[in-house]
């Protein structure tokens, strides 16, 4: 059983990238995922969520219209498009499952119980 994360790199600002969260051993229909991430010497920020039972996506305010979470089952994959980035985007990006998310709580890591291994994004000014 094991969710990773990919899609990290190197690119610059203003442009775009693409992570993939993939679950082997376990489908992911059952539950929401949250896109996390961590800039040095900060705390991890809730940034995204698919909930489970509607596919509601909810994001914060540092990448609403810029971001975009999607599931695709048949892949049991979930995905986080990236658009516009910004230098300040750079940090290490988790995915996690949790039981289901909503607007007012996605941001919870306690919420969250299977964290993936993170993948790191770099965005050049």
């Amino acid at each position: 059983v094991q969710l990773v994360v990919s899609g990290g790199g190197l690119v610059h600002a203003g442009g775009s990238r693409r992570l993939s969260c993939a679950a082997s051993g376990f489908t992911l229909d059952p539950y929401a995922i949250g896109w996390f991430r961590q800039a040095p010497g900060k705390e991890r920020e809730g940034i995204s969520c698919i909930s489970r039972r509607t596919s509601n996506t909810y994001y914060a305010n540092s990448v609403k219209g810029r971001f975009t979470v999607s599931r695709d089952k048949a892949k049991n994959m979930v995905y986080l498009q990236m658009n516009s980035l910004k230098p300040e985007d750079t940090a290490v990006y988790y995915c996690a499952t949790g039981p289901e998310c909503y607007d007012d709580d996605y941001g919870d890591v306690s919420l969250y119980d299977f964290w993936a291994q993170g993948t790191q994004l770099t965005v050049s000014s």
